[in-house]
């Protein structure tokens, strides 16, 4: 089997065939009329057949480069194409994602960057709020919510089943840890809505006593681990919200005890969104990292 010419001289030779100049392939290609001769000839040497009638004013394709221009420009055509097809630039899309303040800033805040290094075609807006049971406003096209999924729009896809673990300052672990019903003088920091949970954990962790009255009541997971965070009072909070404060030890869990929650995180969105596709991908980014931090 005979090997293909450099890609190069077919290049040139197919600029040639179809001005029937070389003086005119030469401008196309930026070359000049010299360097297309001589690439000519060494196709022709290389091909052992003359390709070109040199003629006093001009070229002239031959019988045998005649059928050869043919498929060779049919070949740079299809190239072409297949080109401007699979590596066209994509076209942006906006996708605007609301989301509780505490999953806003403690999930999504921190990792949307890999969801923008896999598909840089999407643009996220992201906003958050801290009560959210419906889409009444058009601006959204993704609404990350709290609850059970038993809400009217059609689009419910759950985030994974959550675990709620107690969390408080290394100092207050140390306290704890040493007399587990020093618990019931402990000041509590209850998030809204979630008040049900301290008789729960402290059934769990198999406390003598009820839950005392709350210190300070806040209406979100992130009020509640910054005002541990800072010192003073104990917490329960979603696994998935505590674990950079875990990490970096502003926080502590003193037992690894953890309580299956009731309500969960959802993905909503509207039926038939012109967006689909890109909601499809944001879930599908999504879900395994709710998942993985909820363990």
């Amino acid at each position: 089997m005979r090997r293909l010419p450099h890609s190069t001289w077919l290049r040139t030779f197919e600029a040639a065939a179809r001005h029937s100049s070389f003086a005119s392939a030469a401008e196309e290609l930026g070359l000049t009329p010299a360097a297309v001769s001589q690439q000519m000839k060494l196709l022709e040497e290389t091909l052992e057949m003359k390709l070109f009638k040199r003629l006093p004013k001009g070229i002239e394709l031959t019988d045998i480069g005649q059928a050869y221009a043919q498929p060779v420009r049919a070949s740079f055509q299809q190239l072409q194409t297949a080109t401007n097809d699979l590596f066209k630039p994509r076209k942006k899309t906006q996708l605007r994602v609301r989301a509780s303040i505490s999953f806003g800033v403690l999930v999504l805040a921190p990792r949307l960057a890999e969801f923008r290094a896999l598909y840089p075609e999407i643009d996220v807006v992201l906003s958050t709020t801290v009560w959210s049971d419906r889409m009444t406003d058009a601006t959204i096209d993704v609404d990350i919510r709290y609850g059970n999924g038993d809400w009217k729009e059609p689009e419910v896809l759950s985030l994974g089943v959550g675990q709620a673990t107690f969390v408080c300052s290394p100092k207050e672990a140390t306290l704890i840890r040493r007399n587990i019903n020093s618990l019931c003088s402990s000041e509590i920091v209850p998030i809204i809505g979630s008040e049900g949970d301290w008789p729960k954990m402290f059934k769990a962790l198999g406390v003598e006593g009820q839950p005392p009255e709350a210190w300070m009541t806040v209406d979100s997971s992130l009020l509640a681990l910054e005002c541990v965070a800072s010192g003073r009072g104990v917490a329960i909070v979603n696994k998935m919200f505590a674990r950079s404060y875990l990490k970096s030890g502003a926080l502590m869990e003193p037992f690894k005890t953890s309580l299956t929650l009731q309500n969960n995180f959802f993905l909503v969105s509207r039926a038939k969104s012109e967006k689909a596709q890109q909601i499809e991908k944001f879930y599908e980014w999504l879900k395994p990292v709710a998942t993985d931090l909820a363990l």
